[in-house]
């Protein structure tokens, strides 16, 4: 999770737009009244490539709190998981009819974009659906999102921006963060060969001591990140089906709501782009991992001297182990400054941390892979405590 300043941009020198084109006027299935304005609509990206976006207005100072971009992983699957799931201010309820508010919505203290990304996922889209890409690629893409994204909203240059996300996110965030700092010139590492296989065993890979939910979608992100992250299962082929595998993500909620009509309508989405789904098989099918590790860009990123990285892990996640990520921010070899010791939330013990000057590793107890959904109290206390720069414990 790296802070970055844009400094690519440049300041702001106009007003406020009184009514924005993308601004969500009436949403189905919202009857409480929200403090905020959001946003829905579409960020060029390249080669008649088209990524949806959802950006929500922070609660407290829309003009001066920074502005945070999230990331879901897969790779394949919708950062709207994220805002309806996880971190965003309004929920899908258990029947998908109606919405409710998240008490913990990281937009209290953050202007956050929900980017779905790369085109194929969600409601992101390009014109000649072919959906094969690679890491660089995607990074790319992101980046002349972004880029569109402020000449949509030029008055949130000035803000202090930050990207975050979980999961594959782990790619996307220093991959675009190196792009955002140096430039958009192509990233060319030399990567070492690096395989840590989990093997199958029948439990929840999100979190070790939590039940499935019953969802049998052959694109669900358990599938999709089970083949993706942990390397143990085949690619799929269009027509595949798995039958036997844990299906412990269930959007079969959300994914009723928000392809109603009326909510297409009322998020911008054109009549021709296809029905959202948490996964997109098409882009999970034609996708090429170019990167082992992000030992390189992290290094690049924190030896730069201007930003600030925190690494979080759920402790009781498997698809992405704490002791995976310890050990890898131990081998960065930087100077540790301050020693593992604990954070709380509300008095408890919410985890533990390890500072490495400008780099935090912190793990999240209790919590499984969708830290802001199985933990939001601490999710929003850790988020809170890294924009303000202020002490985890």
């Amino acid at each position: 999770m790296l802070r970055l300043v844009f400094v690519l941009l440049s300041c702001f020198v106009g007003a406020f737009i009184a009514s924005h084109p993308d601004e969500i006027k009436d949403l189905p299935g919202l009857d409480i009244p929200i403090n905020f304005k959001h946003y829905s609509g579409y960020l060029n990206a390249t080669r008649g490539r088209y990524l949806h976006y959802w950006f929500v207005e922070s609660q407290r100072s829309p003009s001066t709190d920074p502005v945070v971009l999230w990331l879901n992983g897969g790779p394949g699957c919708s950062s709207l998981d994220g805002f309806l799931s996880e971190l965003g201010p309004l929920h899908v309820s258990a029947d998908g009819k109606s919405l409710y508010k998240n008490p913990y919505s990281w937009n209290r203290i953050a202007n956050v974009i929900f980017l779905e990304a790369p085109a194929g996922v969600g409601f992101s889209y390009a014109d000649n659906k072919k959906y094969s890409t690679d890491d660089d690629s995607v990074s790319y893409d992101n980046y002349v999102a972004l880029q569109s994204f402020f000449e949509k909203f030029p008055e949130f240059k000035k803000n202090d921006f930050y990207i975050t996300g979980e999961s594959y996110g782990g790619i996307y965030i220093p991959t675009l963060s190196v792009r955002v700092l140096t430039g958009p010139a192509n990233i060319n590492f030399k990567v070492s060969e690096v395989s840590n296989v989990v093997q199958g065993s029948g439990l929840n890979v999100y979190n070790l001591y939590s039940d499935c939910a019953q969802s049998q979608e052959r694109n669900s992100r358990d599938l999709v990140d089970k083949r993706n992250i942990l390397h143990y299962l085949p690619k799929p082929t269009k027509g595949f089906r798995y039958s036997d595998d844990p299906p412990c993500i269930d959007s079969s909620n959300v994914k009723k709501w928000i392809n109603q009509p009326s909510v297409r309508q009322a998020l911008h989405i054109p009549t021709h782009v296809q029905d959202w789904d948490i996964c997109s098989l098409d882009v999970e099918i034609g996708y090429k991992r170019l990167y082992d590790t992000m030992r390189p860009q992290v290094l690049q990123l924190i030896g730069s001297g201007k930003l600030r990285g925190l690494i979080y892990n759920g402790d009781v996640d498997m698809a992405c182990n704490f002791l995976g990520d310890e050990w890898f921010a131990n081998d960065l070899g930087l100077q540790v400054t301050e020693e593992y010791g604990l954070w709380k939330f509300n008095n408890q013990v919410a985890g533990f941390f390890k500072s490495y000057g400008p780099l935090t590793f912190l793990t999240v107890k209790g919590s499984g892979h969708m830290v802001p959904q199985d933990k939001p109290g601490p999710a929003f206390k850790m988020i809170d405590s890294f924009l303000s720069n202020s002490p985890y414990n």
